[in-house]
């Protein structure tokens, strides 16, 4: 799990970021019965799909894996828990 950032980087944030704000526009002028704002709301969604895109592209995203990496985790097989179970004592 240490080794995992779960995707935490710059372009996945603003990526997402753009997307949500993207998706706010959208409620807000689907609610208000507008067609044309939520349609710039939904552009705005898929903008924050190419921001995220090409930061990743220019090295902002995470790093990919080399082969030598991908063999030597599928060859140890699956990860196993190895500190021991926390148990609740009680006092007399």
């Amino acid at each position: 799990m240490a080794g995992s950032s779960h995707g935490h980087t710059p372009a996945a944030w603003t990526g997402v970021t753009i997307a949500f704000i993207g998706f706010c526009i959208a409620g807000v002028f689907m609610v208000a019965a507008n067609p044309l704002g939520f349609w710039g709301g939904i552009v705005v969604i898929l903008l924050g799909g190419v921001v995220g895109g090409a930061m990743k592209a220019a090295g902002l995203g995470m790093p990919k894996e080399s082969e030598a990496q991908v063999r030597a985790r599928a060859q140890a097989g699956p990860a196993t828990a190895t500190a021991q179970p926390v148990t609740a004592e009680t006092s007399a």
